[in-house]
């Protein structure tokens, strides 16, 4: 958003109160694809699986902050959020996020379950012996070595801007560096998802 001029560094809390907004407002599809998923596998307890979608997550979330913010307001910081803000926080997560995750997943669960798209053979076959390169340790490494030095520099400028009590402003070396990421990880998974089915 700060890259497209949306959002500006000088103006504070402007992308925490665009996360909120949006975070509460992604609700619908978060409920409508856990529902489509969950009937896809057969689930029947739909209840639970929704609750779980829309309280496990914010529910961690909001517990580590009110703890830090306790520990915050006990020793009489001025970075203490105030109590009404937390129940602004909680209005906001059961009378809008819950609701509309709960609409969502009553479009999911209308709609019929996904179909895979082959059977599973009944008759196992024999798993061939691993190469080296398809063990898991291997394939974790080349997974993450290789988007992690797309990342580096530019995390090391981020990372010394904060450690300096500095404003980050280069938004748009930052976007191009995450496009590099997600077209790194693309390649990363297309060759070693290459590799096992050339092991298989």
């Amino acid at each position: 958003f700060a890259c497209l001029g949306f959002l500006s560094p000088a103006n504070r809390g402007a992308l925490m109160t665009c996360a909120m907004v949006l975070y509460v407002c992604l609700g619908t599809p978060a409920g409508y694809v856990s529902a489509r998923i969950y009937k896809s596998f057969g689930g029947e307890k739909w209840k639970s699986n929704v609750l779980l979608t829309a309280m496990l997550s914010p529910g961690v979330v909001f517990s580590l902050f009110f703890i830090l913010n306790l520990v915050l307001a006990s020793k009489g910081s001025s970075a203490a959020v105030p109590f009404s803000t937390l129940v602004a926080l909680l209005a906001l997560w059961f009378g809008v996020s819950v609701p509309l995750t709960f609409i969502g997943a009553y479009f999911g669960f209308r709609k019929r379950s996904l179909e895979h798209p082959v059977r599973t053979n009944q008759i196992p076959r024999q798993i061939p012996e691993q190469s080296f390169y398809t063990q898991a340790i291997p394939g974790v490494i080349m997974g993450g070595v290789l988007p992690f030095g797309c990342v580096f520099i530019q995390l090391f400028f981020i990372l010394n801007s904060l450690w300096s009590s500095q404003m980050y402003y280069m938004f748009g070396f930052l976007f191009l560096v995450f496009l590099i990421l997600v077209i790194t990880c693309s390649e990363t998974t297309i060759l070693l998802c290459y590799f096992h089915l050339c092991a298989e």
